[in-house]
């Protein structure tokens, strides 16, 4: 890791993030990003500004670099994790000045529970790196999910074809509505029994 000169015409120590999208679905629905890639003087802090709609969801994903801690700072939203140690999904709603913790490398996705919300992600890295969900059902070949979860290929294929890479905020603007069930809070509270594993 080489040293901050912060003596260099180069060195930054102001960012607006209102210009530097990393994903926007529309003006309600958008992120934003700050990491050492737009402020050069920062060292293990990293954020997205996320603005969400009612039953908007920032897709399931990890960061495999960094913990994060999901700051509410209007509206409300739900913090959903997998505990892998459990085998649970951990559901926290937040709303302004309250915060979820999520484990680096936890598996885990945020859903808005009104319109307006808007979440701080912070990030102990200097960027904040992600595995997402809909990268991971585009881009696995469909041959090794058929074999490996005993499934009918073709039929993996026809479910997972409309899944979008980078989706970041679901479901999207063309969503056909009558293919699936609209979103219910209340379920999202149900708790998964535990099994220990041997």
């Amino acid at each position: 890791m080489t040293e901050m000169d912060y003596t260099s015409p180069s060195t930054q120590y102001f960012f607006d993030m209102n210009k530097s999208p990393l994903f926007i679905k529309n003006q309600q629905n958008l992120i934003n990003v700050l990491g050492k890639k737009q402020l050069n003087t920062l060292e293990n802090t990293s954020l997205l500004d996320i603005f969400l709609s009612k039953s908007n969801v920032v897709e399931p994903h990890y960061h495999q670099n960094a913990a994060e801690l999901v700051y509410c700072i209007a509206g409300s939203a739900i913090v959903s994790i997998l505990n892998p140690f459990t085998k649970q999904i951990l559901n926290f709603h937040i709303t302004p000045g309250q915060v979820a913790n999520v484990p680096k490398g936890w598996w885990h996705y945020e859903v808005a529970t009104t319109d307006h919300t808007h979440l701080l992600a912070i990030f102990d890295a200097p960027n904040p790196e992600v595995i997402l969900g809909s990268d991971l059902l585009k881009f696995t070949p469909s041959n090794i999910m058929a074999h490996t979860y005993c499934i009918n290929e073709e039929e993996w294929k026809n479910v997972t074809a409309p899944v979008k890479p980078n989706t970041y905020i679901g479901p999207y603007k063309d969503c056909e509505k009558s293919h699936h069930k609209p979103y219910n809070p209340q379920q999202t509270y149900q708790q998964y029994p535990y099994y220990p594993s041997y």
